[in-house]
């Protein structure tokens, strides 16, 4: 009794995952009833089928994992609709299940799992070929370990919302919330990253620096719902304009950047490419709700990261400053037009 008491107690551990507990249970079920198959199940009752998650099969009698049974036949939803929980007699209860007599059932024995608001996960359950006697005591820590896989699972189940939440918590952190690409934090991480990659394989990171030129006057002619409809269409467009393995965020109110790896060493080549490139996706027609506008394009200033630089705001920095240099240049050539 002390060693099942045990290895009950080495079971029930708080940092045992499913699998686990549920064998050990297994293991002691099969030792108090002295059944040949001890087995949990799930069951799908919107696709009306049940299946076997873990077995013990220590003897003749095989109960595979993994089989599934369609439930309606299957002698667990029998004993649970007809309250007859255990018997020592198969073949006379349930003569006409196709799933008994394949077997060669004689002795069976299953408890309900129940988890949260009383929702059926599935069985705990022991058979036999033989007639075998199980005890009342049995069948009370066989309710027991029920209840304990109950807590497990309900365990698993809180863990793994957790996690879920955590990570839409992080990519929300990481996410501008209107245009759904990369903010700030993701995209400092992100090209911090990149630099240490390309100066440990003697590479360069081209980055760009993106204004909306006009912008507010987008947000003082048509207002803010159509301003905010403006940022996510040119986000959706420069960000399906980009090389595979580029990256987009929104930095600020009305500032992108786009950063990747610099393939060419013809670095002024590509700088003049890249702002191209960048330029024709921001400029066009732009629907607005009930307005349209056609925008004349953004200012973008492009730099090339220099051997051994580690520091994305000096990079950044820097990626301003072409940026302004830009903007200078169409004022001055706007001024000169008019």
């Amino acid at each position: 009794m002390n060693e099942m008491l045990n290895k009950l107690a080495a079971a029930v551990s708080d940092d045992e995952d499913l699998e686990t507990l549920v064998k050990s249970l297994l293991e002691l079920l099969e030792a108090v009833t002295g059944l040949e198959s001890t087995y949990l199940t799930s069951i799908d009752t919107a696709k009306g089928v049940q299946r076997i998650v873990f077995a013990r099969n220590s003897k003749n009698l095989s109960i595979p994992e993994g089989l599934t049974v369609s439930w309606g036949d299957t002698l667990c939803k029998r004993a649970i609709d007809e309250g007859q929980l255990y018997t020592d007699n198969v073949r006379y209860l349930w003569g006409d299940s196709e799933a008994a007599k394949t077997l060669g059932l004689v002795t069976y024995v299953s408890e309900p799992v129940h988890i949260g608001d009383n929702e059926l996960y599935g069985t705990l359950c022991g058979a036999s070929r033989h007639k075998v006697k199980v005890s009342d005591e049995a069948r009370r820590l066989l309710a027991m370990f029920s209840r304990l896989i109950a807590r497990q699972l309900e365990r698993d189940q809180l863990l793994a919302t957790l996690r879920r939440e955590h990570i839409t918590l992080q990519e929300y952190a990481r996410s501008d919330p209107l245009t759904g690409i990369p903010n700030r934090r993701a995209m400092d991480a992100e090209l911090k990253r990149s630099l240490a990659n390309a100066d440990r394989g003697n590479g360069r990171i081209h980055l760009a620096f993106i204004d909306l030129d006009g912008f507010k006057s987008i947000n003082d002619d048509y207002g803010h719902d159509a301003g905010d409809r403006f940022l996510i269409e040119m986000a959706k467009r420069i960000k399906a304009g980009l090389r595979e393995g580029d990256f987009i965020a929104r930095i600020g109110g009305d500032e992108f950047v786009v950063f990747g790896t610099a393939f060419s060493s013809d670095y002024e080549r590509s700088r003049i490419a890249i702002r191209q490139r960048l330029e024709a996706l921001s400029r066009g027609t732009f629907h607005l709700g009930m307005t349209s506008i056609d925008y004349e394009g953004a200012s973008v200033g492009v730099v090339t990261s220099e051997p051994g630089m580690k520091s994305p705001e000096a990079l950044l920095a820097r990626a301003d400053d072409a940026m302004y240099q830009v903007k200078r240049e169409r004022r001055k050539h706007t001024a000169e037009l008019k």
